[in-house]
């Protein structure tokens, strides 16, 4: 099992490919989810931006064995906040596949 270090950056990396832009555009300005669905080329709305946390979720399903279920987040909540809900989920014990 990775540690809370490497699946950080894990997950900030797979995010950030995810909806097209640079770990440094998505994390360093902290954007918020609306922000970062105006800036992405890749995004035209809100389904786009839960795909990009699905295939994220997948990453680390695939890779680690690890099933993250993320909650209904707000347009106005930053990705800062939205790294932090994805890793109280993976330090959950009850979220390693079967």
């Amino acid at each position: 099992m990775p540690d809370a270090q490497e699946l950080e950056s894990y997950i900030r990396r797979k995010f950030a490919e995810n909806v097209g832009l640079t770990e440094a555009e998505l994390f360093s300005e902290d954007l918020t989810l609306s922000a970062l669905i105006t800036r992405s080329e890749r995004m035209t709305n809100s389904v786009d931006l839960m795909e990009a946390f699905a295939r994220t979720s997948n990453g680390l399903r695939k890779d680690f064995g690890l099933r993250v279920r993320l909650p209904a987040l707000s347009l106005d909540t930053p990705v800062s906040k939205v790294l932090s809900v994805f890793m109280g989920e993976v330090s959950n014990p009850e979220r390693k596949s079967a």
